[in-house]
């Protein structure tokens, strides 16, 4: 074996590691006997420990010694992997393993603890375990810290590399003034779309035979992932060949299930479509989280929000809903769909509000790790901005601070990322229309071009260029979120019969 290939072989048995331990994750919320949650924790925490080890032990750090001197022994992809294992290095060696190892205990049980409490709708239930979690990440950041200005750039750069505050405040601040202005229009000037058939049942049986055809129709593929029940969606990408989705369902919605396994397939096709020489090195997946939800929301928002795409789409509906909306021709269903209104649940949000959740959690993500607010004060925060940038307010913990699965995983930081990758999946639009008609294109018989085309900007280089560059290269600009603006301005100023 050559160096390089010994050090190949190291990073494949961390990720071989890290393997195993996401189908524990993906089983805990999925199958998992709600008893097993503590000895579940104490396996994945064991796991989690042992590839956090490997990444940054004294066999890590001779490889990256060596390599510094002997660059020239490094293939094209060998320096790429280096740069990528070098920068993890640096950012985790600090961290001993016996801390992360607590933290990955803590995030295991708090699962659990986050079901629990939602079951008992009672915060209460979730907080001791949360304020582990806050205070073990408040433990590291300073362990993590190069030159970011805020203890919460700190969680930032860890979802979207080179983000910070700075530049959120300033886009979420244009996003959201432009977001009240139109909301402010529509309720001027709009014809309110017919709503009551929207909440017809439809089994779930119906609604999986619906979304399994369009996402495979879309580019997700079954051979190489998988569609399970879960209380909060996510896609779990274990390898290229194995990118497994879920959801949950609502006999009395069937928009929410249907939107959001579109939104998950988009991750799965990330995923999937990763360039093989990325297996077992942790360029092996997606660059940022804000890149991953630029994908989903391109194909839940982008190619979901198209007219063209549900006019093609909604013959199939009715059939396989057998005769369910038989009386609902195609304009009154589309635009009935795409209503607008103030909501208190993110995941069941219509597009043009849904930044405003986001906003909202940004907001509070930074209040608490800037050192504003304590964990025992999130739910009377959550529930004045809900009020305050909403107009309704939260009349219990399940509606409100409990909803998310996020803070349960200690993943601090991601929530920016869903508002970045709306405005990266507008801007992609943009720039793929300049080379393809997507409206066309999702009124025919064959989506391949859409994903061919994101696949050659996107997914193929999986973690091996940093979003800016990834979205510079693509779009020709850097992030620019009036794209997403206009983008909504034509979606609802169509819905509720506004002209220019």
């Amino acid at each position: 074996m050559t160096k390089e290939q010994e050090f190949f072989a190291y990073l494949k048995e961390i990720a071989l590691l890290n393997e195993a331990n996401g189908l524990l994750e993906w089983d805990s919320q999925t199958g998992m006997p709600q008893a097993g949650a503590a000895n579940r924790a104490e396996v994945s925490s064991y796991i989690s420990g042992l590839a956090f080890e490997k990444k940054v032990n004294q066999t890590m750090a001779d490889f990256l010694a060596y390599f510094e001197k002997n660059e020239a022994e490094l293939s094209e992809l060998g320096t790429e992997v280096v740069k990528k294992v070098k920068e993890e290095y640096e950012l985790n060696h600090n961290i001993p393993t016996e801390r992360f190892q607590k933290l990955m205990k803590a995030t295991s049980q708090a699962h659990s603890d986050w079901l629990k409490a939602r079951e008992n709708n009672q915060f209460s239930d979730f907080q001791p375990i949360l304020e582990e979690i806050v205070a073990l990440l408040k433990e590291f950041i300073p362990l993590w810290k190069k030159d970011e200005k805020t203890p919460y750039d700190v969680l930032l750069n860890q979802y979207e590399p080179e983000m910070t505050t700075e530049i959120l405040d300033q886009v979420f601040g244009q996003v959201r003034d432009g977001i009240i202005e139109l909301r402010k229009t529509i309720a001027e000037k709009g014809t309110k779309p017919r709503t009551d058939f929207v909440h017809r049942h439809v089994s779930k049986e119906q609604q999986r035979s619906f979304v399994t055809q369009v996402v495979t129709q879309l580019g997700y593929d079954f051979d190489r992932g998988r569609l399970d029940d879960t209380v909060h969606p996510f896609m779990l990408d274990l390898n290229r060949n194995d990118a497994r989705i879920t959801t949950r369902w609502n006999e009395e919605d069937v928009a929410m299930a249907t939107f959001g396994v579109i939104h998950e397939a988009g991750h799965g096709m990330y995923e999937q479509n990763i360039a093989e020489k990325y297996d077992y090195t942790p360029l092996g997946g997606g660059t940022s989280m804000g890149i991953h939800e630029s994908q989903s929301l391109f194909n839940e928002i982008i190619i979901g929000s198209s007219k063209a795409f549900w006019k093609k789409q909604y013959p199939l509906l009715q059939k396989i809903t057998a005769g369910t909306f038989a009386d609902i021709d195609f304009e009154t269903f589309y635009k009935g769909l795409k209503e607008t209104k103030a909501s208190l649940i993110r995941i069941e949000a219509d597009s043009l509000t849904y930044p405003i959740h986001i906003i909202i959690r940004y907001e509070i993500e930074k209040m608490l790790f800037n050192g504003t607010i304590e964990v025992k004060d999130l739910p009377q925060i959550w529930n004045d901005k809900y009020e305050e940038y909403l107009g309704i307010r939260p009349e219990n913990d399940l509606e409100g601070v409990l909803q998310d699965v996020h803070w349960s995983g200690g993943s601090f930081g991601y929530f920016p990322s869903y508002a970045l990758g709306y405005m990266y999946a507008a801007q992609l639009r943009h720039a793929m229309n300049q080379d393809i008609d997507i409206e066309k294109i999702v009124a025919s018989n064959d989506y391949s071009p859409i994903r061919k085309w994101l696949t050659k900007n996107i997914h193929q280089y999986g973690a091996s260029r940093k979003p800016n560059q990834l979205i510079k290269d693509a779009t020709g600009e850097a992030l620019n979120p009036q794209y997403l603006l206009d983008y909504m301005k034509k979606i609802y100023f169509d819905v509720y019969n506004i002209s220019e």
